[in-house]
């Protein structure tokens, strides 16, 4: 055989390697993005589960405060609802600001401070809270990770060949950005 022949015929078979090995880590790294995006899921769906029993345990002392208490539900009825991980994140942070202004708003009746069933609830909703934010900086790290791979060289090239998009951060919603404010 022609040693020219050999050279080209190992040079494509190195080739084809490459792009199906980048090819997969790419689809490793996308699956690992949606796997973090699915245990945000797991712990929002979590914290979900505990509201209607905090607002009905807040319902008692605060009836005066109904706007707060329809806030929640509200919220957390827009995050059911949503249909994108997109709109999620954003009803996720409109039902933070509102749990948040919840606690806030618990700080002025001491009978609901020193309930226990609302303390119990409280500690578990700050749980998932932090079981949320470590959530969302595991997405966070997976997205970079995924997003660095489509737009370095050479990978890029495998990237838009194969049709990967890049995706988006998670980002704290303008919302849970402000500060909680409670006015009487």
């Amino acid at each position: 055989m022609n040693i020219v022949l050999i050279v080209i015929i190992v040079l494509v078979v190195i080739i084809a390697l490459y792009v199906i090995n980048t090819r997969n880590a790419l689809v490793v790294l996308r699956n690992k993005v949606k796997d973090q995006l699915s245990q945000i899921d797991v712990q929002l769906k979590r914290r979900f589960d505990l509201i209607p029993n905090l607002v009905e345990t807040v319902k008692g002392y605060a009836k005066h405060e109904k706007s707060t208490l329809e806030d929640v539900v509200k919220a957390r009825n827009t995050y059911l609802s949503a249909s994108t991980p997109e709109d999620q994140l954003k009803a996720d942070g409109q039902l933070t600001a509102a749990v948040n202004k919840l606690f806030a708003l618990a700080e002025s009746y001491p009978d609901l401070k020193a309930n226990e069933s609302f303390l119990s609830l409280q500690k578990e909703l700050t749980t998932c809270e932090e079981k949320i934010t470590y959530a969302r900086q595991f997405y966070n790290d997976s997205v970079l990770s995924y997003n660095n791979k489509i737009e370095l060289f050479p990978s890029s090239i495998i990237a838009s060949m194969f049709h990967f998009e890049k995706e988006k951060f998670f980002e704290a919603s303008a919302e849970e950005r402000k500060n909680v404010q409670v006015k009487f």
